[in-house]
């Protein structure tokens, strides 16, 4: 077996992508006397959660995840962040290489919810490899990278937040039901309508301005209860006029 180890040098947001990502710098290193002809690598990284202190506000808003402060100490388990593959190619010692990794703001995804959560600082993230690597002189030995490599890193709050806003700035996130966004998009298509923030406005707007049922026939009842007198109120009525 190649014994080959990582580390993780840093983190940073990735203007250029298509939609938000991060990228953290791996630097790799192998025995000096080993040609590395390629590893084809499977990345995982976790959040670490139990590695790092929280705020009130920030506890608050982690209680979906992890239930109350005082239970912390048995639900503060790792949450999933992603799983990706990276190609490394030729190398002898030691190389760096980038390690792209998307990211979704997508709430009802635990490991944004719990990035959502934080006010600022680090998150604690562990990285672990596993894979194959194609090493050797002339020819090569095809070898399984150890089951038990990994990296550690903490990256700053403000990198992931960059990340997204970049792409969602100021922007929150709905999942809706295949068939509710069908009549959602017949709707927008049916009005003109730009985008689906003023779709939503559109309908809000209309709910406003429309009188809902029920506050109508509270109404009319209140009415009718004002305009015909109860029996006992017309008794009293006559009762007082006669000892006038």
């Amino acid at each position: 077996m190649t014994s080959i180890s990582f580390a993780c040098t840093g983190v940073r947001a990735d203007p250029y992508a298509a939609g938000p990502a991060l990228v953290f710098r791996l630097r790799i290193s192998a025995p000096a006397d080993v040609r590395v002809h390629a590893l084809a690598l499977r990345c995982q990284l976790r959040i670490e959660p139990a590695r790092r202190r929280y705020g009130d506000a920030e506890g608050g808003r982690l209680t979906d995840l992890f239930g109350e402060r005082s239970r912390w100490a048995g639900t503060l388990h790792p949450v999933q962040f992603a799983q990706v593959p990276l190609l490394v190619g030729a190398f002898t010692g030691e190389t760096e290489t980038d390690l792209v990794v998307p990211c979704t703001y997508d709430m009802d995804v635990s490991a944004a919810r719990y990035l959502a959560a934080l006010d600022d600082g680090d998150v604690p993230l562990l990285l672990l490899f596993s894979g194959t690597a194609f090493a050797g002189p002339g020819g090569f030995q095809v070898t399984p990278v150890a089951w038990d490599q990994e990296a550690a890193v903490r990256m700053p709050v403000k990198v992931w937040r960059e990340a997204i806003d970049a792409h969602f700035p100021g922007c929150g996130w709905l999942r809706l039901p295949a068939d509710l966004m069908a009549e959602l998009l017949a709707y927008r298509s049916r009005h003109a309508l730009p985008s689906w923030e003023a779709t939503v406005r559109e309908l809000l707007g209309t709910a406003q301005a429309v009188k809902p049922p029920q506050a109508a026939v509270t109404t009319e009842a209140a009415a009718t209860t004002q305009a015909v007198k109860p029996p006992q109120a017309v008794k009293a009525a006559q009762t007082a006029k006669g000892e006038r």
